[in-house]
């Protein structure tokens, strides 16, 4: 039984004094005279102690995999302190000092947006002073942007006259090389790195997943999983037979080309496989990058960068489309990544062409991952398609004074419409896309009742949420994202008991004390408490 403060059940459900727990779905919501009824003398006891209770968070877009390897690399994100080129380098000699020559140093998370004084890249010339016997590899904390050093290049076969590859952009500055790496050209640099064991990568979900459940998460979706081939598919099913995945996890493929798509079709890795905590679901491909990185295909150009340009399409419209009609026609649900108005173009005229009369785009929930300016015809397609955003709003908190200062303010305000997308019903399923940004729940929560940027720059006020709608988006619409909601995103009767006991009352107090000192207390996944800090369960 959990009482002794606020319980928020869901957006419509509202708040209630009492929970009852039984095998590990609730079984009451109400007063606290109502649900002690069915307390008995070996029920345990959660006193909230004034503190609030809500359905636990569903990442619906982030990367746990990919979250839980970085976890034991080259940390550059700004948090940790690295605010100059000379941090990134500071970083990467000390690790360059902890390995032998030849072995790889990697890292990932630094915004050069946040250096002081020149704001640019690390070079490939800078990271040679610093690790001279190592390759280097580090990337933006996009993950669309990356840095090599020489020896990093030279593993990957890039040289002086080595051709941008199809999708992708390797940097040139005075005919010389830079070191820098957009896109699909990261790839070359990737395929170069040893491969991780298996076994590491089934230590690297347990990691992540334990590190979610202590922020309060119990349900994420892993967003590209066969980037690195099977072997990763192969984790998450180990993992799960062996009770080492953490939290429920949403499969979403990674599509061909370079992907696992055909391997795991051909294996029976189809819609509506579970194991454990696991269920597979959705195929994702890339068809753009970032607008930090000015990588996101839009169609009127960036304000900075090199002149006309309007970012990278990964594929033509023929292949992506093509790509998009075989998943669908698979069974698969379509999560995929497009940022920029001319990549949503593409991945939504490309999901509206897959349907067909056996096969209809409706119920299948199709998703646009990120989908972040959106034109006002596209809003109204998606709403008549039924084809759902799955956004970001930490992107506007980490990345929303790079935004304005990349594309303007106008577009930047627009963008990411978390208001319009509820008011449509589109259920917008909140997430962090980690680890390119932060998976502290609460300065998503707190990016989406203020539009507020990390500086403090509102964008796009008229898309203010409140705090209910906020946690809304952050737990039933994650569900619904991932076929759920039947069983998560609410706490109700029937449902599983996955509850987030955090330490302040966020509807009640300042957004800013949301976004600076709230945190999770308890976290419980299927009526079991998997993580615990402050008062203990009586």
């Amino acid at each position: 039984m959990i009482s002794g403060g606020r319980i928020f059940c869901g957006l419509k459900e509202g708040f209630v004094e009492a929970l009852a727990v039984r095998d590990g779905r609730i079984v009451s919501a109400g007063s606290v005279s109502d649900v002690a009824e069915l307390a008995g003398p070996s029920t345990k006891r959660v006193d909230l102690a004034g503190r609030v209770a809500i359905p636990a968070f569903n990442d619906a877009h982030m990367h746990l995999l990919p979250l839980g390897v970085g976890m034991v690399e080259v940390n550059l994100r700004p948090e940790e302190g690295i605010l100059s080129v000379d941090d990134v380098l500071s970083r990467v000699a000390d690790a360059a000092r902890t390995k032998k020559p030849g072995e790889w140093v990697l890292g990932r998370g630094y915004d050069h947006n946040e250096f002081r004084g020149e704001r640019r890249h690390p070079t490939a010339d800078e990271l040679d002073r610093v690790a001279p016997d190592n390759p280097v590899f580090i990337k933006r904390t996009c993950g669309h942007v990356a840095v090599a050093n020489s020896l990093g290049l030279k593993a990957a076969g890039i040289g002086q006259n080595t051709l941008d590859p199809a999708g992708g952009l390797i940097e040139r500055r005075n005919n010389k090389l830079t070191g820098l790496l957009a896109e699909r050209a990261m790839l070359l640099v990737s395929d170069a790195i040893p491969r991780i064991p298996g076994s590491e990568l089934v230590d690297a979900i347990e990691r992540a997943g334990k590190f979610m459940l202590s922020q309060g998460f119990t349900g994420v979706m892993d967003a590209a999983v066969g980037q690195t081939g099977m072997v990763e598919v192969e984790a998450y099913e180990e993992a799960a037979r062996t009770n080492r995945l953490p939290v429920r996890t949403w499969v979403c493929l990674y599509g061909d080309p370079g992907g696992v798509a055909e391997d795991a079709h051909a294996q029976g890795f189809h819609f509506g496989r579970e194991v454990g905590l696991l269920r597979y679901g959705a195929m994702k491909i890339f068809t753009d990058g970032s607008a930090g990185g000015l990588t996101a295909a839009v169609s009127e150009p960036y304000l900075v960068g090199e002149p006309g340009n309007t970012g990278i399409l990964v594929f033509k419209d023929e292949e992506a489309h093509g790509l998009l009609g075989r998943y669908h026609a698979q069974g698969y649900q379509l999560a995929i990544h497009a940022i920029g108005d001319t990549a949503i173009e593409q991945v939504l005229s490309g999901i509206e062409k897959a349907g067909t009369a056996d096969k209809p785009i409706a119920g299948r929930r199709h998703r646009i991952e990120h989908c972040g300016f959106v034109t006002e015809d596209q809003l109204q397609r998606m709403k008549t398609a039924g084809i759902y955003p799955v956004p970001q709003p930490i992107f506007l908190y980490e990345f929303g004074d790079l935004y304005i200062e990349n594309l303007g303010p106008e577009r930047s305000a627009a963008s990411y419409p978390m208001r319009r997308w509820l008011d449509d019903g589109l259920l917008p399923a909140a997430s962090s896309d980690a680890p390119v940004s932060t998976t502290d729940p609460f300065k998503n929560l707190y990016t989406m009742v203020t539009r507020r940027s990390r500086r403090g720059t509102v964008l796009g006020e008229d898309q203010r949420l409140t705090m209910e709608e906020a946690v809304h988006c952050y737990t039933y619409c994650g569900a619904f994202s991932q076929f759920a909601e039947e069983d998560i995103g609410r706490l109700i009767p029937g449902q599983l008991a996955d509850i987030a006991i955090l330490s302040h009352d966020i509807f009640a107090c300042d957004p800013k004390v949301v976004e600076t000192e709230a945190r999770c207390d308890m976290t419980i996944l299927g009526g079991e408490i998997v993580f615990e800090r402050g008062t203990p369960a009586i």
